[in-house]
């Protein structure tokens, strides 16, 4: 068995047992279980570095979303148990990395190597645009998951207002900072397993380092972008019935603003492409 038939079976067996996992433990749906599986085995056979960093953001993330559930479901009308995701909000998370992942592996013969733009400008772009990719998703949800729990009461990042937690769209400190440390614990990763899989050397191999305080950005960044959207083109009111937050027009519902353009999943994948595009530019600047 060569070594890319051995990369396949690993990559097939522990999407399969993570996917698996993930669904006795209600992190995913059956529909998310399969997505995830698909996305999983494909990424972690693109590149162990890529896989690793799908890893850390599905882990944290999840881990994250059921820390403080007994508040979450008082104030999230959209609130399911253990936070699970299905197939959309998997791809939504998933499918631009998951195609740029297949577009390195294709272009670098199925290896991992350094971000450099001079050598291969094409390859750092698309690379960069993964790491921004899930710094921005990592980032996002770090920001959601932990802000929606702070003390202090939340503002509208279009106009600094005071607004109800779960307003989409509303900011607080502890969830910026969250927002940028999300994307750290990618860069972290990023560089970290970049030391196994990828050759540098000299002042290539010290130049990777600055993934990390990139995709520090790119979780602040990401989770800034999706905030100014889900304030403008995505719709939250106060239900005087359910008194909670919710996300579509009614005859109980007072709106708080937003318009009902774009779903919270139309937001993500918006946030997260243009997050991607971003950091990529940025690498190629960088490297």
């Amino acid at each position: 068995m060569d070594g890319l038939a051995i990369k396949a079976f690993i990559s097939v067996a522990l999407a399969l047992v993570i996917a698996g996992w993930s669904v006795r433990r209600k992190s995913l749906n059956l529909s998310g279980g399969f997505a995830g599986f698909v996305v999983m085995a494909a990424t972690i056979m693109a590149s162990y570095r890529f896989g690793a960093l799908l890893l850390a953001f599905f882990f944290t993330s999840s881990k994250l979303t059921k820390y403080g559930a007994e508040r979450k479901r008082k104030s999230d009308a959209e609130y399911k148990e253990g936070g699970q995701r299905d197939w959309l909000q998997v791809l939504m998370n998933s499918l631009i990395a998951t195609a740029l992942a297949l577009g390195v592996a294709y272009l670098t013969g199925w290896n991992d190597i350094c971000l450099d733009s001079e050598k291969a400008s094409l390859v750092t772009g698309l690379i960069g645009g993964i790491l921004g990719h899930y710094a921005c998703c990592n980032g996002d949800t770090w920001s959601s998951e932990i802000g929606v729990l702070s003390s202090s009461q939340p503002r509208l990042i279009t106009t600094f207002k005071h607004v109800p937690h779960g307003t989409n769209g509303a900011v607080t400190v502890a969830g910026l900072l969250a927002a940028a440390a999300g994307g750290a614990v990618i860069g972290l990763t990023f560089v970290l397993t970049g030391l196994f899989t990828a050759r540098c050397e000299g002042q290539l191999a010290s130049k990777q380092l600055l993934a990390f305080p990139i995709a520090t950005f790119a979780g602040l960044f990401g989770s800034v972008v999706d905030s100014i959207l889900g304030a403008t083109v995505q719709y939250s009111g106060f239900c005087a019935v359910r008194k909670k937050v919710v996300g579509k027009p009614g005859p109980t519902v007072k709106r708080i603003t937003g318009q009902n353009i774009l779903s919270n999943n139309g937001v993500n994948f918006v946030a997260v492409l243009i997050t991607t595009l971003t950091t990529s530019a940025v690498c190629l600047y960088v490297f």
